[in-house]
């Protein structure tokens, strides 16, 4: 994939106030609605739920194909190794991993709360750049529209390549639910998540995301924390928690995120 929007490449070397200055025009065109051309309700796991993992991530592409018309969906995840970021992009279809790749950058500057592209999205862009497929959606770990200024990694790196993207996070950065998550919450359950006055880039009260509980444990003693579901680009609130919720495959972490963390980690015992 290729960058479409040059102008939003992340630059560590910019100053802090100039990256937020770049975030706010992100933000501006970023598209929060349904702009893309598949079909959400595809956007489904089939096959048996160990074909996913490639029998410990071995060689893509094996296990039993799924329709060539089904969506492809990309998966994003980093890990570190030293001051090195390695991005790993894993793309599936249904069950099928169709696509791996990864690339190592320099991570040139220390992680900042809201600022966590101009770290990552190097290399994440990197790793785009190295694949053949052409993803119908991606899924980033980390925030989309639930950031300071409506532009965290999902925005960003959606925006910069133009392609439609969900931000799966696993805390909130900003906003108020409008339930409280401090409970155990169960297994489908959604809380949609409102600007609050630490988003400056959008009125009190805008809806940006979800907290969607993906899965949960039958035990009274033990509980699993809801992801922060919002969207990046071209993805509605609505249709990011949608996404999530049918690629979760019994995980807490949607397949395509959790298969891209378990590359990522491949890598960086590699190298």
């Amino acid at each position: 994939m290729e960058v479409v929007n040059s102008t939003f490449v992340p630059d560590p070397s910019l100053s802090t106030a100039e990256m937020e200055d770049l975030q706010r025009e992100i933000a501006a065109t970023a598209v929060f609605e349904d702009d893309h051309d598949f079909d959400p309700d595809a956007v489904t796991l089939d096959g048996p739920a160990e074909q996913a993992t490639l029998g410990e991530l071995g060689a893509a592409g094996d296990g039993e194909d799924a329709p060539a018309d089904r969506p492809l969906v990309a998966g994003v995840d980093q890990a570190f190794v030293g001051d090195r970021a390695v991005s790993a992009v894993v793309v599936l279809r249904g069950r099928e991993v169709v696509e791996r790749v990864y690339a190592v950058e320099p991570a040139e500057i220390p992680y900042v709360p809201g600022l966590l592209s101009f770290r990552e999205g190097s290399a994440i862009l990197s790793a785009f750049a190295e694949l053949d497929s052409d993803p119908d959606v991606v899924f980033v770990d980390g925030s989309g529209r639930i950031h300071y200024r409506e532009a965290g990694l999902a925005t960003h790196v959606g925006v910069t390549l133009d392609v439609p993207t969900v931000g799966v996070a696993k805390n909130l950065l900003c906003g108020t639910p409008r339930e409280s998550l401090d409970r155990k919450l169960p297994t489908g359950a959604r809380v949609p998540i409102e600007a609050d006055a630490e988003v400056e880039t959008a009125a009190a009260g805008t809806l940006i995301g979800h907290a969607v509980q993906t899965r949960q444990y039958e035990s009274s003693k033990q509980h699993v924390n809801p992801l922060i579901v919002s969207p990046g680009h071209r993805v509605s609130a609505e249709t990011a928690a949608d996404l999530v919720s049918a690629t979760a495959g019994g995980y807490k972490l949607p397949e395509p995120t959790r298969l891209a963390d378990k590359y990522a980690d491949d890598v960086k015992a590699e190298i």
